[in-house]
């Protein structure tokens, strides 16, 4: 089958069955108990999203990021080799957080409290009165985070030694390195937070089922009299990670004037920076955990969902640019992008919060999955698959959670 192919052709679910048809428990979707087990299970061991390198133009640029299920800030830093780090943004004498910036540029952090001094490699540089310590500064260095990046997007981990990511990607790496997500050097970012479970909150997002009901206004060019729920052409397993093609409606009719002008112009600088640009179908990849990222060439974006508690996440979305604005068109261009995104995940969010509404009431005992939306079920299950293993592995009784 011709894998980009516009025409829509369903997934039939013969091809799907070794996922199973099974209702899904509804408790890991709003239980603190489960959560802590997915907490060290899945986040605690995984590789993270969490920034890209145009945000580090040059030796000494840092960001800050804070992530609460680990009850950790973190600090990560270009350093005079160029290589970028990251380490908890606490000073190694009493713990003081070093940065309170999100972003900025400097040759060294100090501690604000005594005035210790660390160089963007980490290394203590100088302390007062150090030599009352009885230590060396070598064993004083900033305590480091596992540190990786592809397709110009940094990923962290908390685990002590990580699986490599390249490794832990397979093959997927060597097709987000073609996107142009691998030379954005600029990008415009919606962040929000919502009262939801991380996975009801991601489950939105990676299924279709919900189009034609809550975005009957945007969705014009993913539905069609051909495919009126705008199911994918295609889904694909990779262990962990999936990735599906999303149908595009070649037959939809023209944007209003301001939607064709910004596509118009999106396409042409696209074109200009070498990216290609099809009518065709779009590329969808779902990392482990929380991370996906649609490969459109127009609206090149991802989405991070990062759990906050059992029923609170917040989301970063990211649209991906190559190249500064080339004119006030392309800003606009750009903007209205941008603005489009809001608006579609702003007819989503009310209908997340209900339902986690919904499932925290204890109404349900289980959840239900139809065949398109597979997805959603291959998520849980390798979550659940981690969880169980993590069970296990501490000696926790399976009726614990039941």
């Amino acid at each position: 089958m011709n894998t980009h192919n516009p025409a829509f052709q369903p997934v039939p679910q013969e091809d799907l069955a070794w996922l199973g048809t099974d209702p899904i428990p509804a408790k890991p979707y709003y239980d603190p108990a489960y959560f802590e087990l997915e907490r060290k299970a899945v986040f605690m061991r995984t590789w993270l999203q969490i920034a890209h390198v145009c945000e580090l133009p040059e030796p000494g640029s840092f960001i800050r990021r804070e992530v609460e299920f680990a009850n950790a800030s973190v600090l990560i830093v270009r350093g005079k080799d160029g290589v970028i780090r990251a380490f908890h943004n606490v000073c190694t004498h009493r713990g003081t957080q070093l940065v309170s910036a999100e972003t900025g540029r400097q040759a060294a952090f100090s501690c604000p409290y005594h005035m210790w001094t660390f160089s963007a490699e980490g290394a203590l540089l100088s302390a007062p009165d150090f030599g009352q310590f009885n230590l060396d500064k070598k064993d004083c260095s900033l305590p480091s985070i596992a540190l990786d990046v592809c397709a110009g997007m940094i990923f962290i981990s908390f685990a002590e030694k990580p699986e490599p990511l390249r490794e832990s990607l397979g093959a997927l790496a060597e097709r987000l390195e073609a996107l142009p997500v691998a030379r954005a050097t600029t990008f415009h970012e919606y962040v929000y937070e919502i009262d939801a479970n991380w996975k009801l909150t991601y489950d939105n997002f990676q299924e279709n089922y919900h189009l034609r009901f809550i975005h009957p206004r945007s969705a014009g060019a993913g539905t069609g009299p051909e495919n009126p729920f705008g199911y994918p052409v295609r889904y694909a397993f990779h262990g962990q990670h999936r990735t599906q093609i999303i149908w595009s409606n070649r037959g939809a009719p023209p944007p209003p004037a301001p939607a064709l002008l910004a596509y118009g112009k999106a396409a042409e600088a696209a074109a200009a920076n070498g990216v290609l640009v099809s009518q065709d179908a779009k590329d969808y990849f779902a990392l482990f955990p929380n991370f996906f990222l649609l490969g459109s060439p127009l609206q090149h974006f991802s989405h991070v969902v990062m759990p906050i508690s059992a029923t609170r996440s917040r989301g970063v979305i990211r649209l991906y640019w190559i190249g500064d604005d080339g004119s006030a068109t392309e800003r606009f261009a750009r903007e209205y992008l941008m603005a489009t995104a809001r608006d579609i995940h702003a007819e989503d969010r009310a209908v997340i919060e209900a339902g986690q509404r919904g499932l925290s009431s204890g109404a349900l005992k289980h959840i239900h999955f139809q065949t398109q939306e597979v997805l959603c079920r291959h998520l849980f299950r390798s979550i659940d698959a981690k969880v169980e293993a993590y069970k296990v592995e501490i000696g926790l009784a399976a009726e614990a959670l039941v």
